[in-house]
């Protein structure tokens, strides 16, 4: 006879899940493999000749770029002569602050700071992201896509996005060639739903930067860097490719991050045996060592490798951490699902929800998960009440604010309308009364109309070979009647021009004023100190509609 009880147990959506021992030799292990070098540092005449174990004449093209360009040698002497263990103590400790621990931990190397997270549990590791995340308010990032790539209905769901709160927003495509009209759809309704909320479409490389430089997106994150030497040279790439392209996108005002995350190394093929969060620590500090400001991590795409092994989950809110301790915007992941149980997911989640960071996802799904070009997003439009509840729940700012459904329907279809008027003044395929009236009540594209994609693609690439920009996205908004959203778009692309928001943790308010580590930076002392959610922001978070007013009973 089977125990009936192992039988239900058996039946749980987190036995859907998979798991698999530690299997040292091919990189298997979350942290702290016994393959994983030792801290080490040799300077001469000012130059590094021996990092974390190896010799100059040893480096591959990753401790080459590191030992260059990757750490402040002026104090690395001192640094790596301090204990990991109070060094982990000092990151911890809320008295010491923020800026004296980033002078430290910049001067050290790779091999030292994975010894470092290594001393702390995930409560001390949250503790340190209290204090080390590098702007003061926490938000959160959102993406937008659909099955069929319809416009309408990425404008209507970007527009109920940042009326919800996303500050930034990510589309991508099913079929490559409408990647102009994503983004110019996500971009339109974004600007509709909130003023300031920043987008980009991620494709391959070339494509999202030719978007960018025609002021079709305003920022880009999916510039992959990885830990080993051979993961890089099979996709063509090297350290100082991935820098050129940065010092591009900078150049003309466009935000940027790359992308890392734990497990990357594994899935190709090339961890060389180390621990998953080593080799990306070292992703890490490539990214602190191009001058980009900030970081996409937490496994990303990746993330079923650590999910399956042991204290896995763990190295994910290690490798957010390490980023901080870089002095980098880290938009933390919370994006592509992992696990069958609700349970499993939440507590993922919580790692960077409770302390907060830069962007508590990278890729909250703004569309329910089957509508998911990402693969679909730990937390998805279903999702949007308990989120909120959580929120009201533990008096935690995760970036979201509750809304009544008239105002969403309103800016749906406002939304709506104002691409179907701009692609009407762009000579794009029409956009129906009735795929307007769809997308304002629609929940993803099961309940949207057909288009003629051929007639769409054809369309996009034409729109691409005219030489299209955004200031034509601005006058046909404009003139269709639109003028609140075209001035929206016209000072996004102003602000490219002056390109405050090239700054570390950067997002915009619905004024356009910057906000970002350098005029709100995180001042987390302990108790009483730091970001709290007060005031009105806290007024708007207790006020979720289904709650009942005593004073109306």
């Amino acid at each position: 006879m089977k125990s009936k009880r192992f039988e239900a147990l058996a039946k749980r959506p987190v036995n859907q899940d998979g798991f698999v021992d530690e299997w040292v030799d091919e990189g298997l292990i979350a942290m702290q493999s016994p393959n994983d070098p030792t801290a080490s540092l040799k300077i001469e005449n000012g130059e590094v000749v021996e990092l974390d174990g190896k010799t100059k004449e040893q480096f591959d093209l990753i401790d080459s770029y590191i030992a260059r360009y990757g750490i402040n040698l002026e104090r690395a002497e001192e640094v790596m002569g301090i204990s990991s263990k109070e060094l982990a103590q000092k990151i911890v400790d809320p008295n010491i602050s923020r800026e004296e621990i980033v002078e430290l931990t910049t001067a050290a190397t790779p091999a030292k700071l994975n010894e470092v997270v290594g001393y702390m549990n995930v409560v001390e590791m949250m503790m340190a992201v209290q204090k080390m995340r590098a702007r003061r308010r926490p938000t959160t990032q959102s993406h937008v896509t659909n099955l069929r790539d319809n416009p309408v209905q990425i404008a209507a769901d970007a527009a109920e996005g940042a009326l919800r709160g996303f500050d930034e927003q990510e589309t991508t495509v099913a079929v490559a060639r409408y990647a102009p009209l994503n983004a110019i759809s996500i971009m339109v309704g974004s600007q509709t739903g909130r003023p300031g909320v920043i987008t980009q479409c991620s494709l391959e490389e070339a494509t999202e930067l030719d978007l960018g430089m025609r002021g079709f997106t305003a920022y880009a994150e999916t510039i992959s860097v990885y830990g080993t030497e051979q993961v890089f040279t099979d996709g063509d790439d090297t350290p100082w490719s991935k820098g050129f392209l940065a010092s591009c996108y900078a150049s003309r005002g466009l935000k940027m991050r790359f992308t890392s995350g734990t497990g990357s190394e594994v899935q190709m093929g090339y961890a060389e045996g180390k621990s998953m969060l080593y080799l990306e620590t070292r992703c890490i500090y490539l990214t602190k060592a191009a001058g980009v400001q900030g970081l996409q991590n937490g496994s990303i795409s990746c993330i079923g490798v650590p999910g399956a092994v042991p204290s896995g989950i763990r190295a994910v809110l290690a490798e957010n951490l390490i980023a901080m301790l870089l002095d980098l915007e880290v938009a933390s992941g919370n994006d592509q699902t992992f696990s069958h149980s609700d349970i499993r997911r939440t507590a993922r989640l919580l790692m960077q929800f409770l302390p907060g960071t830069d962007y508590i996802s990278s890729g909250y799904s703004a569309t329910p998960n089957y509508d998911n070009m990402f693969a679909g997003s730990n937390f998805d439009a279903d999702d949007f009440d308990d989120y909120n509840i959580l929120q009201r729940d533990l008096r935690v700012d995760g970036g979201l604010r509750p809304v009544k459904e008239e105002e969403v329907v309103a800016i749906r279809n406002k939304a709506a309308r104002a691409l179907q008027g701009m692609f009407e003044k762009l000579g794009l395929p029409k956009i129906t009364d009735e795929e307007v009236q769809a997308a304002t009540y629609a929940r993803g594209s099961e309940d949207m109309p057909a288009r003629d994609m051929v007639a769409d693609i054809k369309a996009a690439e034409d729109l691409l070979a005219r030489g299209t920009t955004g200031l034509d996205l601005v006058k046909s908004l404009a003139t269709s009647g639109y003028e609140d959203i075209a001035e929206s778009v016209l000072n996004l692309l102003k602000q490219r021009v002056a390109g405050d928001f090239l700054q570390t943790s950067s997002i915009f308010d619905k004024e356009w004023h910057v906000i970002s580590a350098i005029n709100d930076k995180n001042d987390y002392a302990g108790p009483g100190t730091g970001y709290r959610l007060e005031g009105a922001e806290w007024e708007k978070v207790k006020a979720i509609p289904n709650a009942i007013n005593p004073k109306d009973i």
